[in-house]
């Protein structure tokens, strides 16, 4: 069985971080969400926990960082072309997120740039010809 990823995020409004989520290509999986949190299946080994603070406050007693002050994790997905790359991060922008909040990344054989959810979590989206960069390692 593949190993599967469960991202847990906490988020200061549920209804609209579910709406961005959907609108980068998430599906929201009804049967593992409440108003407590929404399961958001990025793939079919990648989902994305949305949480209420007073959700997440239940599997922590860590005080939950501000994503805008803070950085704790940079989450990294591939995509299947440098046009999904771009294409993801335009969607990210138009449902209200922040486009390339760390640098652009264009090394001929891998391109990558970077989102922000609404709570400012910091999403980056890469391609990669692996011939190319396999081809382009020193021997």
């Amino acid at each position: 069985m593949a190993k599967m990823i469960f991202v847990n995020l906490p988020v200061s409004d549920l209804a609209r971080s579910t709406a961005f989520y959907q609108a980068i290509g998430a599906e929201k999986n009804p049967q593992f969400s409440n108003d407590e949190g929404a399961c958001m299946v990025v793939s079919d080994t990648i989902y994305v926990m949305l949480l209420t603070h007073e959700k997440y406050r239940q599997f922590t007693s860590k005080k939950i960082a501000d994503a805008r002050a803070t950085s704790q994790v940079l989450l990294c997905l591939s995509a299947d072309s440098r046009g999904a790359v771009d294409d993801i991060v335009a969607k990210a922008q138009g449902a209200g997120g922040s486009a390339d909040p760390g640098p652009k990344q264009d090394h001929g054989f891998m391109y990558g740039r970077s989102f922000e959810d609404p709570d400012a979590h910091h999403w980056e989206v890469v391609w990669m010809d692996v011939a190319a960069a396999t081809a382009a390692q020193p021997a």
